[in-house]
């Protein structure tokens, strides 16, 4: 994702996951445009500068070779809605999985079950509907680039209650050629992949850290403490604020292991503050805590907050954490947590930092070494959050030293 330019080009971006306050994602069935027009204006007043929207694949391309004009439509119309209150947009491709629910199409499941990364007649019809979004996207200057799909290949990782077994080489091919078709199509844009921290810390899941870096305009991050940070420090542990930050410095550890080049942004896509891992009343201090560890990172492109608006208890059947995670709530009105990133957002454009990204950046501490790294991801758990590593990493930030991390041999 593209820095701010003009005035604020030495500044990160600024935005939320928008998660609809009416009807959630299921208002894609049923838009209404007057409705989405007032919660991304409250999302302007808080002063982001970009959203992430989130298109449903059964209804975009509800059969493999039928994909619904209106429904391309409307993606368009929610994307104006949002560029004319000032604001740009990321768009995804595939979805896929939000919120604790797997959103694919018929024809990839039960009766009609085929390899989601690997069936030649999937894989096309995923880059047909490729093209047909991307190219009206691509003449809209307030859209940034599209992601591939809301943690697609969790659908691969052996976690998963239903597998779609796939091999690293085909994983890798399968991001490779999509991200290809989304370039050709949309040159200007810039095209991600994303994944939960499974990718970075799971020996045997088939999307390894070669994708994440190597793939794509830039590498993305999506930080969640329940996924062990937590059950290893506690609720509300000051540790849990630093995790965001850990997960920057895993990517960048990965860039220097795959020799990627230094430049290469890091976008912190995802990061929210769930309960009961953060307690409600802490999570507008989480939120301020965890945005400023990621701002020291040199390389950051982006903050987008998980999410825009809580889920209303209209709604059954999410997880319990799933209720409270936005920066507004179900009524529209503004959360402490809304409040904070208002502040915070005011009060690092009024310092101004200085971009490291393209400066001298300054010597900083000395390295903490990961001993006998696998470049091809097969023992990356050695880095996970149960392991020495991350505990040693913890240790030192809670004392105010931020060390890069670097693998050795």
């Amino acid at each position: 994702m593209d820095q701010l330019q003009g005035e604020d080009a030495l500044l990160p971006r600024f935005g939320a996951n928008y998660t609809p306050r009416r009807g959630w994602f299921h208002s894609w069935d049923d838009l209404d445009l007057g409705q989405i027009r007032e919660d991304v204006q409250a999302l302007a007043e808080l002063g982001l500068d970009h959203l992430r929207i989130f298109p449903l694949w059964p209804t975009l391309q509800p059969n493999r070779t039928l994909i619904r004009s209106a429904a391309i439509a409307d993606v368009l119309a929610v994307a104006d809605v949002i560029g004319e209150a000032g604001l740009d947009v990321s768009v995804d491709l595939l979805q896929g999985h939000l919120s604790s629910f797997d959103f694919l199409p018929a024809w990839v499941s039960t009766w009609h079950r085929r390899g989601l990364f690997t069936d030649p007649d999937v894989i096309d019809a995923q880059h047909q509907l490729a093209r047909a979004l991307a190219a009206p996207l691509a003449e809209r200057p307030h859209v940034l680039g599209l992601t591939l799909g809301n943690e697609i290949g969790q659908f691969a990782a052996p976690r998963h209650p239903d597998t779609y077994v796939t091999s690293t080489d085909e994983a890798y091919r399968w991001n490779r050629d999509l991200l290809a078709t989304l370039e050709q199509v949309f040159p200007r844009g810039r095209h991600q992949h994303c994944f939960d921290d499974n990718l970075w810390f799971v020996d045997d899941h088939p999307f390894t850290p070669a994708a994440a870096v190597q793939l794509g305009a830039e590498t993305t991050v999506h930080s969640w403490v329940f996924g062990g940070a937590a059950q290893r420090f506690g609720i509300d542990a000051p540790e849990l604020h630093l995790f965001g930050r850990y997960l920057l410095e895993i990517a960048d550890m990965w860039h220097h292991h795959l020799d990627v080049p230094a430049e290469r942004t890091v976008w912190l896509q995802e990061i929210g503050a769930p309960t009961p891992w953060v307690s409600p009343d802490r999570a507008a201090e989480f939120l301020a805590g965890s945005v400023r560890a990621a701002l020291g990172f040199p390389r950051l492109s982006a903050v987008t907050w998980w999410c825009s608006h809580d889920v209303s208890r209209e709604l059954a059947d999410f997880p319990e954490v799933e209720y409270t995670l936005g920066l507004i709530d179900a009524r529209g009105e503004v959360k402490p947590a809304g409040v904070a990133m208002r502040d915070l957002i005011s009060e690092v454009r009024a310092e101004r930092p200085v971009d490291h990204a393209h400066t001298d950046a300054p010597v900083g501490p000395e390295p903490l070494l990961v001993l006998g790294l696998a470049r091809d991801g097969s023992n990356r758990s050695i880095t996970d959050t149960a392991s020495d590593v991350f505990g040693r990493w913890m240790a030192d930030a809670l004392d105010g030293v931020i060390r890069p991390l670097r693998a050795a041999d």
